[in-house]
């Protein structure tokens, strides 16, 4: 996917220029898409509109509408023919595709003025940008705390991408029959729901830090299904934490990209401990070097750099072979590995060495 790119000097040069001028040109796409300007155009269709028909957008004056639109032109968000406008393709996706949307609404709220620190965050191993938010070790313990925009997009950026893989990893789960399962990372506990709401006889421990454990539990607040969900508010970053015993599946989903590679390791061990006999591990993940398209693994490349400067500064999105390394240092056999599930996650099943068949 990788290995080779014919590009011409002039190519050549034209990317290093719109990488230059990135941050500008993203927030001007930004600022074009909400401001109504390209959806304004976009509903013109093909006979378009003039200069004059776009600056009457009630929200912005004349000279805001002009800047724009000249930057729209060179971003190729719009097309200029006979004095008319027209949007392009890409103005499109910026519009209606839920994946981009998720995406620059994230890249904005969260990570925008952080990655001004990604330097110092590269240097010192430290989420250096989360300064912009407050005194957090990590985003994990900010979470609760952040701005509620900050938080939506956080929130809305994790829950695109896992949710599209929870129906096929259900029913995979649901075949092995399992009735005590703990979601390690359950965060608000999406997937908790959905587990107890496929199967009437499974139970669901969910395990994340006091902040979330708080978040999910307003989830569930006065459901009649709340008697099949228990909570564990745990920091598994502290080398006393352990986890609930006698679970015979154990879950984490879009959770060990969160660590470093020798907290992965501590961590696995724990679960293996608290596994049931015969349990299973099951980690989802989005691996890069798994990806169909190069666009998906552009966008989880740079999701490591979300991880270096405002996450954690340690941890970073994996590839499938740096992630089974992690699971046999860890003590587990990894059983089968499933690719493509849901758009981007790959789904391991592992069990501890020592475990019969």
């Amino acid at each position: 996917m990788f290995e080779c790119v014919n590009q011409t000097a002039q190519s050549a040069r034209e990317q290093a220029q719109r990488i230059a001028f990135g941050p500008s040109a993203f927030q001007a796409a930004r600022v074009l898409r909400d401001s109504g300007i390209l959806e304004r155009v976009e509903k013109s269709g093909a006979t378009g509109l003039t200069l004059a028909e776009i600056g009457a957008v009630p929200s912005l004056p004349a000279y805001a509408v002009r800047v724009l639109v000249d930057a729209a032109l060179g971003l190729e968000l719009l097309t200029l023919v006979d004095g008319r406008y027209c949007t392009t393709k890409t103005a499109w996706f910026l519009l209606y595709d839920a994946m981009t949307r998720v995406n620059m609404d994230f890249s904005h709220a969260v990570n925008y003025l952080g990655m001004h620190a990604l330097d110092r965050a590269l240097q010192e191993g430290k989420p250096a940008g989360l300064a912009t938010f407050g005194d957090w070790p990590t985003i994990y313990q900010a979470l609760a705390h952040l701005p509620a925009e900050a938080r939506r997009t956080w929130l809305a950026f994790d829950h695109y991408y896992s949710d599209l893989a929870f129906a096929p990893a259900l029913a995979l789960l649901a075949s092995r029959q399992h009735r005590r399962i703990m979601d390690i990372g359950g965060n608000t506990g999406r997937f908790a729901a959905a587990c107890i709401a496929q199967d009437p006889a499974v139970q669901v421990t969910i395990v994340d830090l006091p902040g979330q454990i708080g978040l999910s539990k307003a989830q569930f607040g006065g459901t009649a299904r709340i008697d099949r969900i228990a909570w564990h508010a745990v920091n598994l970053l502290d080398p006393a934490a352990t986890l609930p015993k006698d679970h015979d599946a154990i879950w984490m989903s879009q959770f060990l990209d969160c660590f470093a590679e020798t907290e992965i390791i501590a961590i696995l061990r724990r679960c293996a401990a608290a596994l049931a006999n015969s349990g299973r591990v099951y980690i989802l993940e989005p691996f890069w070097d798994q990806q169909k398209q190069t666009t998906a693994a552009f966008c989880l490349q740079q999701t490591s750099l979300y991880f270096a400067a405002m996450a954690n500064g340690n941890s970073r999105m994996y590839t499938s072979d740096v992630m089974t390394d992690l699971v046999r240092r860890a003590g587990l056999e990894l059983l089968e590995t499933v690719h493509c599930v849901g758009i981007v996650h790959s789904l391991m099943i592992c069990r501890p060495i020592q475990s019969p068949p």
